[in-house]
């Protein structure tokens, strides 16, 4: 049986993107970027929407050969053994391509549950919209955010409004660029 994780980047003001969607202002330096590719290690199964999902496709084949260095090789090789659940109605299996994807026309509960008792390992769900029901319903076992010192003033907010949740802090690291990861699981 897996264990839910809810991870997110985030503006110093809560938001994964700013009110225009841009969220180019997270993009991770070196030493952020190798903690992704730590991270990845330990997540078996990832659950995104449609527009993550369409984003993260960059890590299926290099874009133009020889661009990426050893660190973007190591992230997309560990990208490529995880299995991944798309939570669309729009999205066609043809457009899907590999057989590690999954699409489902919705992500219910009673799916998450499923995924999660299904899963090897860590099961990451991704984006604050396909995760928002999950935290509401108080699923999530651990919550991983990476706070960039950027304030945009309003977007996507990284939990859903009105969302009550009482946490503790069971790790957190200052990287050099200013950016904080914290990670919290419930009481």
């Amino acid at each position: 049986m897996g264990t839910l994780s809810y991870s997110a980047t985030v503006s110093l003001d809560g938001y994964v993107a700013d009110a225009s969607g841009d969220f180019q202002w997270a993009a991770p330096g070196a030493e952020v970027f190798a903690f992704h590719i730590e991270r990845l290690s330990e997540v078996s199964t990832e659950i995104l929407g449609r527009n993550t999902f369409l984003l993260m496709k960059y890590w299926e084949a290099e874009p133009d050969a020889g661009s990426w260095g050893d660190a973007e090789h190591e992230f997309a090789r560990r990208w490529l053994n995880i299995e991944c659940v798309v939570a669309s109605s729009t999205l066609a299996r043809e457009e899907v391509g590999s057989e590690r994807i999954r699409v489902i026309p919705e992500l219910s509960l009673a799916d998450l549950k499923q995924i999660v008792e299904e899963a090897p390992g860590e099961v990451e769900i991704f984006g604050p919209t396909t995760a928002s029901a999950a935290i509401r319903a108080g699923l999530v076992q651990d919550f991983r955010f990476l706070t960039v010192p950027h304030v945009v003033g309003g977007g996507l907010s990284a939990l859903p409004e009105g969302t009550r949740l009482d946490l503790s802090l069971v790790e957190h690291r200052v990287f050099a660029n200013g950016t904080v990861y914290h990670r919290y699981q419930p009481r």
